[in-house]
């Protein structure tokens, strides 16, 4: 499978394209006025300590206080949150970005990470990505770090990465981690207040770093100053990876290649359309993302069970790539059409399984239950795309439905009658969307009619443009 990143950099954003064989499988985006905070390593104080939920709210100087669990806490066990109080000094990491309504998660397990290692400066274990299988790789790799670490403090995971990888890289990724923790240490030791004491490489670096990968052919940059800066990285830290990197010059923007606006647009439709006709629906809500299959238009060649099978089938692919492109976290329920033949429940499953394999985010699927319903949990580290780049309509109140304009026109009627019983006035006039008085002069005319007999007085009409389908107002006059 090879791989094309695309990195589109203005002034205001940042953003990182994955392109698997020819098809967008992942974006990424950084916004110069609110760049992700997961990474940041912060000197915060403790605001309020919960004893009852294991938990405190500290802060880090962001507009929300961050949460920190006992479980987030280096020694936790045994108790070592009874050290913390209200106004206590601490230093902490974000492991989740601030996510609607809730603050940043963080931990006081203090993580760098580089190509191929993690660095922990306040543990001494060192452990192994669990995608690196091979026994006697995972034994070289161990002895390789240990001997690197000497007697030097410290713990290291090795990431995937890491697997075929000389000891010599290891050894240069190690040097870098320990001059990195040196220089913040210092800093730490230095500081009086609370605040940022360090930041996480651009999202164009961390491209470098976390998403370039063997199989990545090619990274085009279409920003000069862009390209230059993760050449420069890509030529310390990658000398592998600086080669593949390319300054895009053209004057078709290079989002258009592979169609990746588009598809961009497309991730942020409910729907998903499926070659063989059928179609999924995504409905993402604060407590958990649904995702129904549907047969849609698909009637099979031989007989209803296939029907089925080969749009489960079909939409278990869809599924795994609408995850990595939605950047859909937390727990998803799909809710694949009912099928009779166990044996074809099985392959569905395990087709769901194999397509979520090449996620980098860490995924688990439960059994198919008899109705057809699998459960997802995937890790959750940022907002979705949609979270991102959407708010909630004003219009419908998030609802995502708008009320008819038959709906409205009625609910004017009422509002006249109730005015027409409590103020007496000489007439009315309803100011409203071009929709709804579109509606209350044809179809509902003579029921306008009737009601100006009833009440008495003569009722206006007037257009709006600002005013959306549901907005309306009657003036008296």
């Amino acid at each position: 499978m090879s791989e094309e990143i695309l990195i589109n950099v203005t002034p205001q954003e940042t953003r990182v394209a994955v392109v698997e064989n020819g098809v967008l499988q992942e974006v990424h985006i950084e916004r110069a006025t609110h760049r992700g905070l997961v990474g940041n390593i912060y000197k915060g104080r403790v605001s309020r300590f919960l004893p009852g939920m294991q938990a405190a709210f500290v802060d880090i100087g962001l507009d929300r206080a961050a949460f920190l669990q006992t479980a987030e806490m280096k020694g936790a066990e045994g108790g070592a949150s009874a050290a913390l109080v209200e106004g206590q000094d601490i230093v902490v990491q974000v492991v989740k970005d601030p996510i609607g309504s809730k603050g940043a998660r963080l931990t006081t397990q203090i993580s760098l990470p580089a190509r191929y290692v993690v660095y922990m400066p306040g543990s001494d274990h060192i452990g192994i990505s669990q995608k690196i299988d091979n026994e006697e790789e995972r034994e070289r790799l161990r002895a390789a770090v240990r001997a690197a670490m000497g007697e030097e403090p410290g713990g290291l995971i090795l990431r995937t990465m890491a697997e075929q990888v000389s000891e010599e890289e290891l050894k240069r990724d190690i040097r870098y981690l320990r001059k990195l923790w040196l220089r913040l240490s210092e800093r730490l030791a230095r500081a009086e207040s609370r605040g940022l004491m360090h930041e996480d490489f651009s999202l164009a670096l961390r491209a470098m770093r976390d998403l370039v990968r063997d199989n990545v052919e090619t990274v085009r940059i279409d920003s000069r100053e862009t390209y230059y800066k993760a050449f420069e990285f890509a030529s310390e830290f990658v000398p592998e990876v600086a080669p593949r990197i390319e300054y895009y010059p053209g004057e078709r923007p290079i989002f258009d290649l592979y169609s990746v606006e588009d598809e961009i647009k497309r991730a942020l439709e409910a729907r998903v359309l499926l070659k063989s006709g059928g179609y999924l629906v995504i409905d993402q809500t604060e407590a958990m993302t649904t995702v129904d299959v549907n047969t849609g238009t698909y009637v099979g060649r031989r007989n209803l069970e296939e029907t089925l099978f080969k749009t489960n089938l079909e939409a278990a692919h869809a599924i795994a790539r609408q995850l990595r492109l939605r950047n859909l976290g937390g727990m998803i329920i799909v809710d694949f059409i009912d099928m009779v033949d166990a044996e074809h429940k099985r392959q569905v499953l395990r087709a769901l399984e194999r397509a979520l394999a090449h996620d980098r985010v860490k995924v688990s699927v439960a059994d198919m239950s008899s109705l057809g319903l699998v459960e997802i949990t995937r890790k959750r580290t940022r907002e979705s795309l949609e979270h991102l780049l959407c708010e909630p309509c004003p219009a419908c109140k998030g609802r995502g439905m708008l009320k008819t304009a038959e709906t409205v026109s009625y609910e004017i009627f009422r509002e006249i009658l109730r005015e027409a019983r409590q103020f007496g006035t000489d007439q009315y006039l309803v100011v409203a969307s071009q929709a709804v008085v579109d509606r209350l002069l044809d179809d509902q005319a003579q029921s306008l009619a009737n009601l100006q007999k009833f009440i008495g007085k003569p009722i206006h009409l007037q257009v709006e443009p600002f005013y959306n389908q549901e907005e309306f107002d009657v003036v008296l006059i």
